[in-house]
């Protein structure tokens, strides 16, 4: 029985992958397998990275890589009103494809596994999430339950009673950020199966903010596999984990109320900050010097000792950057919608 971690990076999020894994080898074990799920082909520093550290490796299944980029692409062509909702927004068709490629954690080395987003820290063991794996197929730690379930699903109420008969879906959410599951957890007939299903209708209803956590929450309730979340039914190891909360930090691990935290996520935070911060920016977000700790905690040396703030030429720049970038996507916009207007 093989226990192992999966995190989705490339080299933009270089930096918070170097805290994360620092993070993970001080709160939890050095001899941990860690495998990386390539979110593209921008790797070089990750690869680096790799060969720095004996127990972390490289995803390299293109079979699967292939398999899942096509699922997603099956879902998500097949969904008329994401097509349409994207396209109006001025999205790709297959918006944030590469993010469904953590699905290719069901098929790599690890028996039993725990999934994270680049952005978050570990702050405590994991061995009590493993022996939970041992009664439940799929477990995750988070609040996304008290959430609005439009987040996640956001079909009519009709539909999505008569998909996944319950009578209380709100309490079934997940984020699909940081959880824990088994290989092969979704068997090649349970794909198939689901695959039909979505491409007849079953997509409609998906919400499409976040289509890989919304794709995740649909296999996980749909193909029927038991499902726990310590947050909702269990009170001891349920603390909060996301940025926005307030959580007293001690010795460099955060507890919430007295209670250490598993993970804390750095959700919605842009990769930029982070960059910005670790070049000398003064970039202010929640728990900065937590994870200013991680990132340079074998590299003290380059860590930044000061911070500037970006001269006003460069915010006048960054200003006008954005300024042009958004009048050429409302221009491509308007292009597009009228192409679709002549072409009706």
């Amino acid at each position: 029985m093989i226990d192992g971690i999966y995190i989705l990076a490339n080299d933009v999020v270089y930096d918070q992958l170097v805290a994360l894994l620092n993070s993970i080898e001080t709160n939890a074990s050095r001899q941990i397998p860690i495998c990386i799920l390539p979110y593209n082909e921008r790797l070089n520093k990750v690869k680096a990275e790799i060969a720095s550290r004996d127990n972390v490796t490289l995803f390299e299944n293109s079979d699967s890589i292939a398999y899942w980029d096509k699922f997603a692409t099956q879902v998500w062509k097949n969904y008329p009103r994401a097509q349409r909702t994207w396209r109006k927004w001025g999205f790709p068709e297959l918006y944030e494809l590469p993010m469904h490629r953590k699905f290719c954690a069901i098929d790599g080395p690890f028996d039993r596994f725990i999934y994270f987003d680049a952005d978050t820290l570990l702050m405590g063991p994991l061995d009590y999430v493993y022996e939970k794996l041992d009664t439940y197929d799929w477990v995750v730690n988070d609040f996304q339950y008290k959430s609005d379930l439009k987040f996640i699903f956001d079909g009519s109420p009709e539909q999505m009673q008569q998909i996944f008969n319950s009578e209380n879906l709100q309490s079934q959410v997940f984020c699909a950020g940081w959880f824990a599951t088994k290989k092969n957890i979704f068997s090649p007939g349970i794909r198939a199966d689901l695959i039909d299903k979505l491409t007849s209708g079953e997509a409609d209803v998906m919400a499409f903010l976040a289509p890989d956590q919304s794709l995740f929450n649909y296999m996980v309730l749909r193909s029927g596999i038991s499902y726990y979340n310590f947050a909702f039914h269990d009170c001891e190891q349920g603390t909060g984990n996301h940025w926005s909360s307030q959580f007293d930090v001690v010795d460099n691990i955060l507890y919430d109320q007295g209670r250490r935290l598993t993970y804390l996520h750095y959700m919605s935070i842009s990769s930029s900050s982070f960059t910005k911060l670790c070049t000398g920016e003064d970039v202010s977000f929640p728990y900065r010097d937590l994870f200013l700790h991680y990132r340079y905690l074998k590299s003290s040396a380059d860590r930044p000792q000061n911070f500037k703030r970006p001269t006003l030429l460069t915010r006048l720049q960054n200003t006008t950057k954005s300024f042009l970038n958004q009048r050429a996507n409302n221009i491509k916009l308007n292009y597009r919608n009228f192409k679709d207007r002549i072409t009706k």
